[in-house]
C-alpha cells in the first residue's frame, strides 16, 4: 500500500471524547505533576538554574505538551538527544535555549543554525568541525562542551579539555556551557560520585566565565556541591524515583489503562498463554486485556508455575498476570473478584492506583526509564493539567538564564 494513501488511525477521525471511548489503551499524562516535580527540583537547586531534559519524546510523555508546560512554569533551558528532537522542541519553545547532547557533524551545522539549537561538543573532531562551520557561516549561536569525568561514554578527556583552555582564555570562544555526566548518582554513597565531583570542579574552574553543569536527576539529591550553575533533571520530572535507596520524593506522572476485551473461565489444570507455562490450580476466571509487549508492556512481566509476575488493577483490586505476556494481550487472573466486578469493555490499570513505574520496572527486570520510553504508539494520549486540560493527543512521530548569559 502506498504510505500516502494509508488509512488514518481511528482516533484521528473521532472527537477527543469518542477517541478515548474507542481506545483499547489510554495513557494519561499529568502535566501539573511534571511541573510540580520541576518546581521541587528548582527549589532544591537554588541558586542554580533548573533545566528540563525532554529527550526521547519527553521520556515517552510527549515532547510538545511537556515542553510547553515546563516553559510556562519558567523553565528556560532544555536538553534533547538528537537534531530531530531539537526541531520538535523548537516548534514548542520559540525562546528557550535548546542543547543537543548526541554529537555534532559539520554537515548538520546549517540545521542547527536554522532552529538556533546548541550542539554539545564531546570530541575534538566535533570541535574542529564546529569551528569550521562557525567560521564559514558566521553563526554565533553557541555550544556546550562535554567533558568525560568517569562515565567513559561521550566527552573530551581531561587532557583534551585542558588543551582548549587557552582558547577559552582568549575570549570570543562561543562556549555557553561546560558539562559532565554522573555515572552513579543514584547510589548516594558510591565513591565514583566524589571522584567525578573533584575532577569536574577542577576542570570547570578553568573555563572562566562559562556556566557549569554536572547534576542529573539523582545528582540534584547529592547536595549543593554537585549543582554548580545548572542542573539537568530528566527522569525525576516524569515520576521515576531519583533516590532508589529511599522513598520516591517525586509525584507520579502517568496513568496507563488498557481495555478488557474478553472474559473467560477455565478449569483446574488448564494452561494459559504461549508455552503453557502457567497452570490453573483451581477453576479460574480470566480477563483478557488489550496490551502487550508491542505496547511496551514487557514480556518479562508474565508469570509461570514457579514465578509470580506483575499485577494489574481490575475493579480496584490487584490481580496477577496469568501466563506469558504476548504481543497484543495479557491474561489476568480475576478469580478473587466479586461476581460481575469486571466486565468486558472495562479498563484495567497497568500503571497507577498504587502501581508505579518503578514497580513495573522491577517486574520487567529493567529501570523506569525504559518502561516510560517504551510505552507504545497504540495508546491514546490524554493530557491533564496546565493548558492541555482534557486534551487528547496522539504521540509524536517520533528572562536570561545562566546557560544563555554567556552567548
Amino acid at each position: 500500500m502506498n504510505i500516502a494513501s494509508a488509512p488514518k488511525p481511528v482516533s484521528d477521525l473521532l472527537s477527543p471524547e469518542a477517541s478515548q471511548a474507542a481506545a483499547t489503551g489510554v495513557l494519561t499524562v499529568d502535566l501539573d505533576a511534571i511541573v510540580a516535580n520541576w518546581r521541587k527540583l528548582e527549589k532544591m537547586a537554588v541558586p542554580a538554574e533548573c533545566a528540563g531534559v525532554i529527550k526521547a519524546n519527553a521520556y515517552g510523555c510527549g515532547l510538545a505538551p511537556v515542553a510547553s508546560a515546563l516553559a510556562g512554569a519558567g523553565c528556560k533551558t532544555f536538553f534533547v538527544a538528537t537534531l530531530d528532537e531539537a526541531r520538535a522542541a523548537r516548534a514548542a519553545l520559540p525562546q528557550a535555549a535548546i542543547y543537543v547532547l548526541d554529537s555534532f557533524f559539520q554537515n548538520c551545522g546549517d540545521a542547527y543554525a536554522k532552529i538556533n539549537a546548541r550542539p554539545v561538543i564531546g570530541d575534538l573532531n566535533e570541535l574542529a568541525e564546529w569551528d569550521v562551520f562557525c567560521r564559514r557561516s558566521g553563526w554565533e549561536g553557541g555550544a556546550g562542551i562535554h567533558i568525560d569525568t568517569g562515565m567513559n561514554r561521550l566527552g573530551l578527556t581531561i587532557t583534551e579539555a585542558q588543551g582548549i583552555i587557552p582558547r577559552i582564555n582568549a575570549g570570543d570562544h562561543g562556549i555557553t556551557l561546560v558539562m559532565s555526566h554522573l555515572a552513579c548518582a543514584e547510589a548516594l554513597h558510591h565513591p565514583q560520585n566524589a571522584r567525578q565531583l573533584a575532577t569536574f570542579r577542577e576542570i570547570a574552574s578553568l573555563f572562566s566565565g562559562v556556566p557549569a553543569s554536572l547534576a542529573n536527576s539523582s545528582g540534584v539529591f547529592l547536595g549543593a556541591q554537585f549543582q554548580f550553575d545548572l542542573v539537568r533533571p530528566g527522569a525525576a520530572l516524569y515520576g521515576i524515583n531519583p533516590t532508589p535507596e529511599a522513598d520516591n520524593p517525586m509525584q507520579g506522572v502517568v496513568d496507563l489503562k488498557a481495555r478488557i476485551v474478553q472474559l473467560r473461565s477455565i478449569d483446574k489444570g488448564e494452561t494459559v498463554g504461549y508455552g503453557g507455562t502457567w497452570t490453573a490450580r483451581r477453576p479460574t476466571k480470566l480477563a483478557i486485556v488489550s496490551a502487550g509487549y508491542a505496547d511496551g508492556y514487557f514480556r518479562a512481566g508474565g508469570s509461570n508455575d514457579g514465578t509470580r509476575g506483575a499485577e494489574v488493577i481490575v475493579a480496584g483490586k490487584r490481580c496477577p498476570i496469568a501466563g506469558r505476556v504476548s504481543m497484543d494481550l495479557i491474561a489476568v487472573d480475576i478469580t478473587d473478584l466479586e461476581k460481575n466486578a469486571a466486565r468486558r469493555g472495562h479498563m484495567a490499570t497497568l500503571i497507577g492506583e498504587g502501581i508505579t513505574v518503578d514497580e513495573l520496572a522491577h517486574h520487567f527486570g529493567t529501570i523506569g526509564y525504559e518502561v516510560l520510553t517504551s510505552l507504545g504508539p497504540r495508546y491514546t494520549r490524554v493530557y491533564k493539567g496546565g493548558a492541555a486540560a482534557g486534551a487528547v493527543a496522539q504521540p509524536a512521530a517520533a528572562a536570561t538564564s545562566p546557560a544563555t548569559a554567556a552567548s
